[in-house]
């Protein structure tokens, strides 16, 4: 397989600046224990509230269970003997990605990872890590942040954010298909709903456009599959009110401050 060559960053006028928004000092004032070490790209919140409870987080040079424990100025917090702290500024990155590419910070076996071409000098000392998941072979949008908040904000179910797909299929998806889609059905793991379904192109029945807010593992795939298609090609055209515009594949841009606050405030 040949090997994807680095993203690179885009020039379109719509791109922000890097590296971000500045994090104020007191937000990290009060802040539980759990989240302070998730800030600080240690691992997720869940897994930080574990790491605490096993005792391998200590505050001031003592050991601390409690993953409720609110950080307090001079707070010195060590991780396996690290001393650790959030980064001090937020980056948000918006990436188009490519086939081939696994959607993790590192890969056990040895595979490309977004974080391996994401080259750009100016985030080398920031603890960044991808927004949710696209499989290897789904291309398409990727949010990119140290902002663990607004990761939180944009995974949780709660929150029902919006992902438009376009997917390629193995043979016509009937319009029977399409209607029952449309009306929504059970998977294995529980319901399948769309907000919207249609072909991407009125003489195109090959490729399905489609609107849905859930999150589950290879959802979109397994919606086809239950009516007997295959998904050859899947894309990512738009995320919780962000586009591709401009955003040719392997290429990435730093948000604009309009967007930043759009996905901070998303509810």
């Amino acid at each position: 397989m040949k090997t994807p060559r680095r993203f690179q960053r885009s020039q379109a006028r719509n791109g922000g600046k890097p590296p971000g928004r500045d994090r104020s000092a007191d937000s990290i004032i009060g802040m539980r224990l759990n989240k302070y070490l998730a800030h600080s790209g240690v691992a997720s919140r869940r897994q930080c509230g574990d790491m605490v409870k096993a005792g391998m987080v200590q505050v001031n040079g003592e050991k601390e269970i409690n993953p409720a424990y609110q950080v307090k100025e001079g707070d010195v917090i060590a991780y396996k003997g690290k001393v650790v702290s959030p980064d001090e500024q937020f980056v948000y990155i918006l990436l188009n990605k490519p086939k081939n590419v696994i959607t993790t910070t590192s890969d056990e076996h040895d595979r490309m990872t977004v974080m391996d071409l994401l080259a750009d000098p100016e985030l080398k000392n920031y603890r960044l890590f991808p927004v949710g998941r696209l499989d290897r072979d789904t291309t398409g949008l990727l949010l990119i942040t140290n902002d663990g908040d607004v990761a939180k904000r944009l995974t949780h179910p709660s929150h029902e954010v919006s992902k438009i797909y376009h997917a390629t299929l193995d043979k016509p998806f009937t319009q029977l298909d399409l209607a029952q889609m449309e009306v929504g059905f059970e998977l294995e793991d529980g319901p399948f709903s769309v907000d919207w379904v249609r072909y991407a192109k009125e003489d195109d029945p090959l490729t399905v456009a489609l609107q849905i807010h859930i999150g589950r593992n290879r959802i979109v795939r397994r919606a086809f599959e239950h009516f007997g298609y295959t998904v050859e090609r899947l894309d990512r055209v738009y995320l919780a009110g962000l586009t591709k515009k401009d955003l040719p594949r392997s290429f990435y841009r730093y948000l604009s401050e309009e967007e930043v606050r759009m996905i901070r405030h998303f509810s």
